[in-house]
């Protein structure tokens, strides 16, 4: 995997929270990841708009992968929106040519919500964050299961 910035999307019907970190040294003896922070919601169902605000995200911070949030039912079968996430990664894969992951997105929102409620975010904040901090829990996510990986790689 090479190293570089990897943007992360929380993808819903009226907004998409975005997440951005750093893969760093990914020699299987040395796999790191740098900092990750919730970085933007886009807040349009417009697809030209969401697109648009991808695109530039992409220009921006030039990543070498993305993530999508795949969501499912707590016992794993997918939902209504499982086929829609899908589809997002698929448009992502075909229109910017860079790899992208599904990531088991299972109370992320929930996670996400509950920290920022113990930050002490009212309601509104909240609701303004939830997106992004969800999106930020999704890449925290596949960076465990990739550094669990790398770490657990015979030698």
């Amino acid at each position: 995997m090479p190293d570089g910035s990897v943007l992360a999307f929380d993808f819903g019907t009226k907004r998409i929270g975005v997440a951005i970190g750093v893969v760093m040294d990914t020699r299987l003896d040395a796999g790191r990841f740098g900092p990750a922070r919730a970085l933007t919601v886009i807040d349009s169902e417009s697809n030209d708009a969401r697109f648009a605000a991808v695109a530039s995200l992409i220009a921006e911070w030039q990543p070498v992968r993305l993530l999508v949030g795949r969501p499912l039912n707590e016992d794993g079968t997918p939902h209504d929106m499982t086929a829609r996430c899908e589809r997002f990664a698929n448009q992502l894969r075909g229109r910017f040519r860079l790899p992208v992951d599904e990531v088991d997105e299972r109370f992320s929102s929930t996670e996400a919500d509950a920290g920022l409620r113990e930050r002490g975010l009212s309601w509104q904040q909240r609701k303004t964050q939830i997106d992004a901090e969800a999106a930020l829990i999704i890449l925290q996510s596949w960076f465990d299961a990739h550094a669990h990986a790398t770490n657990h790689a015979p030698a």
